[in-house]
């Protein structure tokens, strides 16, 4: 063949070839898979890549680091249900009235829980309602195949995944944690027993990298919500001397507590139980990763992996510190709220990248359909924004502010409040009494910061656009208790401080101690998987 006719005929190939490669490239733009993770209970800092130097989570942490990392990520609860559901709905918990974990008492039935409480709690709503377009009916009706697996905890049956746009449930059910524990035999009418001793977290994760096989070539929303890292705090005999040992190699601190307003609260991370836990939800996430990359999806995959709430540092196991965020999972201050917030799209240039950027749950809705090129819905999503903008590198010119409402006491200390963040600016109003506490952001939330004696004004200005959104959505409120008795309310309080406090600092060290066995097999920890 003449030279000439070789050059052409390459240079044609050539064309072709780019044009084939920026067509498939467009193409995987346009109608890409999303994975969306969610963890339970895990606070900012139980990560390496949020500064743990105790917890160990590598495979999060390469995905953290292959996408952008918002530092400025919040819940929209301090706990559970609200939050998942402001995922769901792209709605601030006030507006869709799912303002306490399903299941919690409120009004005269407090009583029963024994707290001599001033307030009784606001009823709220019980189920996700089902007119509420879901992120999952969403992708469903643009051609997506939806999947769900783990923690529901927003409705009882008749309000499960299936009757909220997924496809398929494996182990969603209206429980808030794992019935049966981490190791089977579980009790999850959704979720099989294969053979005891198996793990729910690598199960979970192994179903989920079973969907993204058979479904490669098609177009998915998956959404992975783990039961880790909530109570029960359990893990193997294997990983809890690891960690047991390291503990023991970084020194351990002769306290680990001290009181907040109304509990004693974590304040180093040493548990090595936890640790085991969190880990084992690491290395779960490293199998759906690998999943997405042997089936070839990896490229064409938006990842999403965040937490509904803080990390749990009083009650409910008291697992973990926050430090320096003040609070934790039920409290009010940044401990409660703030969040790892990663969204991973492989082909947009912005791997490792930090945002300073506030941003909410709410915002995955509008934002996962954006780079989707789905239609948005905002009379749905009212509450969140687009965060495509910063993904691309750009500016987000938005002045928004966000809201929450917790008209609850929450089981680990917080106490009924709601919050407006706007301008730089964070004020909390107490239902209790009124008072109001103002920090200046950045903040980390220590005892020293509440600034509203210097800004009166700012604090005015604030209070009255919280108010005024608050009544504009028909939020509830908790009411007096009439029967409170402020003298078994000390009662209570010098019995935490006596006889609780000193409890935990016993049980602290003896998880610590060489000689440590929860029970004879470790929770079926032992049992060996074929």
């Amino acid at each position: 063949m003449h030279l000439s006719k070789i050059f052409s005929f390459c240079l044609v190939l050539l064309v072709f070839l780019s044009c084939n490669s920026k067509g498939q490239l467009q193409k995987e733009q346009t109608k890409p898979n999303v994975l969306f993770i969610l963890v339970d209970d895990l606070g900012y800092h139980d990560l390496g890549v949020t500064g743990s130097t105790f917890y160990e989570t590598p495979n999060v942490d390469k995905l953290a680091n292959q996408g952008m990392i918002f530092t400025n990520g919040y819940a929209a609860s301090r706990v559970c249900s609200p939050s998942r559901a402001s995922i769901m709905t792209g709605k601030f918990t006030a507006r869709h009235g799912i303002t306490d974990w399903i299941g919690a008492k409120t009004g005269e039935a407090w009583r029963s829980r024994d707290r001599h409480d001033k307030l009784l709690p606001a009823d709220y709503v019980q189920a996700l309602p089902i007119e509420e377009i879901t992120i999952a009916e969403a992708f469903k009706s643009n051609g997506y195949k939806t999947y769900f697996a783990g923690k529901w905890h927003l409705g009882d049956e008749g309000s499960y995944p299936e009757n909220h746009g997924f496809d398929i449930n494996i182990g969603g059910i209206e429980a808030g944690s794992p019935k049966g524990g981490y190791f089977a035999p579980w009790q999850n009418p959704k979720l099989k027993n294969n053979q005891d001793g198996e793990n729910l977290t690598i199960r979970l994760a192994n179903e989920t990298a079973s969907f993204i096989s058979k479904h490669k070539d098609t177009t998915f929303f998956a959404f992975l919500s783990f039961y880790a890292v909530h109570a029960p705090i359990q893990t193997t005999e294997v990983k809890w001397r690891k960690y047991r040992d390291k503990a023991d190699s970084l020194g351990i601190a002769d306290s680990g507590y001290k009181m907040e307003r109304v509990l004693p609260i974590r304040q180093v991370q040493d548990n090595p139980i936890y640790a085991g836990l969190v880990e084992t939800m690491d290395d779960a996430v490293g199998i759906v990763l690998k999943a997405l990359k042997d089936n070839g999806v990896a490229n064409n995959t938006i990842v999403v992996f965040t937490s509904d709430n803080g990390g749990v540092a009083s009650g409910d196991h008291y697992a973990t510190s926050n430090l320096p965020l003040r609070g934790g999972k039920g409290y009010q201050w940044e401990g409660g709220i703030r969040e790892p917030y990663f969204i991973k799209v492989p082909w947009l240039k912005n791997a490792g990248v930090k945002t300073e950027f506030s941003v909410i749950n709410t915002d995955f809705y509008p934002t996962l359909l954006d780079l989707a090129n789905v239609p948005l819905n905002p009379e749905q999503h009212k509450d969140g924004i687009s965060l495509k903008p910063l993904l691309e590198g750009q500016t987000l010119e938005v002045n928004r502010p966000l809201y929450w409402h917790y008209p609850h006491y929450g089981n680990q200390g917080g106490e009924p409040a709601s919050i407006i963040q706007e301008n730089g600016w964070k004020l909390i109003h107490y239902w209790e009494d009124g008072r109001e506490e103002l920090y200046k952001l950045p903040s980390q939330e220590n005892d020293d910061l509440n600034v509203i004696a210097r800004y009166p004004e700012v604090a005015k200005s604030l209070s009255d656009n919280l108010l005024l959104w608050l009544n504009n959505v028909n939020a509830k409120y908790p009411v007096d208790d009439t029967k409170y008795n402020k003298n078994k309310a000390e009662t209570r309080y010098l019995n935490t401080i006596n006889n609780k406090w000193p409890s935990l600092e016993k049980q602290r060290l003896e998880v610590l101690s060489k000689d440590f066995q929860p029970n004879e097999n470790w929770w079926k920890s032992k049992v060996t998987i074929d």
